[in-house]
């Protein structure tokens, strides 16, 4: 007796035969003859090694060894109906893994649609990574994760992009400093005093750097920090000044002053990034999917830009 060569095909057709108690009638609903369906019934139990069917008084009976044949297969195939329902879920998204990895600043906004979607899919997996630019780059590069978050999306012929955030950059100055009451500056008179900065490639960085080189200024001083929290609570104990996201700035922080510097309005874009050349997983889809949908609900609509749209998710 050699179980392995059972097919389940085979274990179907003895199936319905038990079920609806008829050769015919299995014929019928499986699409087969008669003599198919016989012929099938034969190499099962030539395999089983016991008679699994007998015909007693014209009546089809099941005999022990056919019972408990039967109920071993409906636990099989009730696995697999129950693998058939978990694939079915993989693949709308409701399960599996659904890798994000995003730059430092990304992580004050990112949770606001995280937290909804994790709640409505409680099955799907987010693994996340945080870092700053170069190492999500890297990351990038590498392939290693689904989704990526950044101001400043990676201009690469395998990247796609989509904003779905404006991510303004305010001035933010201590309480007692000299400017903090002062109702209009220009960017001239910062010049003067010390900048906490992000680490080289920062894309907040980036962009300030590049607006004062476009306009000839230099800074003065300047001081570098590994966070965005680092930098606010420097700024606030007095160690200087420093350009920071909107987003990072909780509204009712009341430690620090945010400038009105009238010629300076430096912003950019929160986007999510796929690779087009690899595989993107189907819980990652139905996030970018539910993005698009809710952004607005999730997220504060004075700054949505939702064109989440020009992604791919098909």
């Amino acid at each position: 007796m050699d179980l392995r060569h059972i097919s389940f095909r085979l274990l179907e057709v003895f199936m319905s035969v038990v079920k609806t108690g008829s050769i015919s009638e299995t014929a019928r609903r499986l699409h087969l003859t008669q003599p198919t369906v016989s012929l099938q019934i034969k190499r099962l139990q030539e395999a089983v090694g016991e008679p699994l069917l007998l015909i007693q008084q014209q009546k089809l009976h099941v005999t022990d060894a056919g019972l408990e044949l039967f109920k071993t297969c409906q636990q099989v195939f009730g696995h697999f109906e129950d693998y058939q329902d978990f694939l079915t879920e993989l693949n709308g998204g409701s399960r599996g893994r659904c890798k994000i990895a995003m730059v430092n600043t990304a992580q004050y906004i990112l949770p606001k649609l995280l937290g909804p979607y994790s709640n409505l899919h409680p099955h799907v997996e987010l693994p996340l990574e945080i870092g700053n630019r170069a190492e999500v780059l890297d990351r990038f590069e590498r392939g290693e994760d689904d989704i990526y978050v950044f101001s400043h999306p990676p201009s690469l012929e395998h990247a796609q992009a989509a904003r779905f955030l404006h991510n303004p950059l305010e001035f933010i100055v201590p309480l007692n400093h000299p400017l903090a009451h002062v109702k209009a500056v220009k960017l001239t008179d910062l010049m003067q005093y010390r900048f906490l900065l992000r680490e080289n490639g920062s894309a907040t960085r980036m962009l300030f750097e590049s607006e004062l080189q476009s306009r000839g200024l230099v800074l003065s001083d300047s001081v570098q920090m590994a966070s965005n929290e680092a930098i606010r609570v420097a700024v606030a104990s007095g160690m200087g000044i420093a350009v920071l996201s909107r987003h990072v700035l909780a509204t009712d922080d009341t430690s620090f002053k945010i400038l009105n510097v009238t010629d300076a309005h430096l912003a950019s874009h929160w986007y999510f990034v796929m690779r087009t050349d690899r595989h993107i997983s189907h819980a990652a889809r139905n996030f970018l999917k539910f993005a698009k949908q809710h952004v607005e609900q999730y997220l504060d609509t004075q700054w949505v830009r939702n064109e989440l749209h020009n992604l791919d998710l098909n």
